[in-house]
């Protein structure tokens, strides 16, 4: 029987991208949703972002129980949970843009604008760009992939950091704890080298 997997829908994701980038993954069973109880139930959970932090978080915790379903689903049942873009980002304990909003605090940090270091630095940080991995895991290779982003996660533990990217300076490529990780860059969008990243996830078991 094939695996479910919750593409979580809140009105603040790229879902017809995910969803087609994870079946060419080889991902057989989709449920774009915004049903907590789907969500509980799920075997893997994918939150994308696409906007700002708190706008995101918002529309994620007005869905009446969604949060409390993934805390169920992520953090005690501790199936496989990936968070791409502002999907990762949520991920901190806050982030400050247009005020300061809590995220999720799963992994600790807080998301702020990114500060070019120079005029010719150029923000959003728009592109193709490295992975870096900074740690041996599972999911993370070195490449190339598709970022878009003016904010970045400051990281609070370096042991949650599992790659970098350089722009001007060295930004947050991935996080990860246990069973969850966290892209910075669109998998979706990243061609072979996010439909493979796609493919270990899809296989992944922490």
């Amino acid at each position: 029987m094939a695996e479910t997997i919750a593409l979580i829908d809140y009105g603040a994701g790229n879902l017809h991208s995910v969803h087609n980038a994870l079946i060419a993954a080889g991902a057989g069973n989709i449920l774009v949703t915004a049903d907590p109880d789907i969500v509980e139930k799920a075997d893997r959970i994918v939150l994308p972002g696409v906007g700002a932090f708190g706008a995101c978080r918002t529309a994620l915790a007005n869905i009446n129980g969604m949060i409390d379903a993934m805390e169920t689903r992520v953090l005690r049942d501790a199936v496989p949970f990936l968070g791409i873009c502002v999907g990762m980002q949520l991920l901190a304990d806050k982030g400050i843009e247009f005020g300061e909003h809590d995220g999720l605090g799963w992994i600790g940090g807080t998301v702020h604008a990114i500060e070019a270091p120079s005029p010719d630095i150029k923000i959003p940080h728009m592109g193709w760009n490295d992975v870096l991995p900074s740690q041996d895991h599972g999911l993370m290779e070195s490449g190339e992939a598709y970022y878009l982003h003016g904010y970045h996660f400051d990281v609070a533990d370096e042991a949650d950091i599992l790659a970098t990217t350089a722009h001007g300076m060295s930004l947050v490529a991935a996080v990860g704890r246990a069973n969850v990780i966290g892209v910075q860059f669109h998998p979706e969008k990243s061609q072979a080298y996010g439909l493979a990243f796609l493919t270990r996830f899809l296989e992944w078991n922490p």
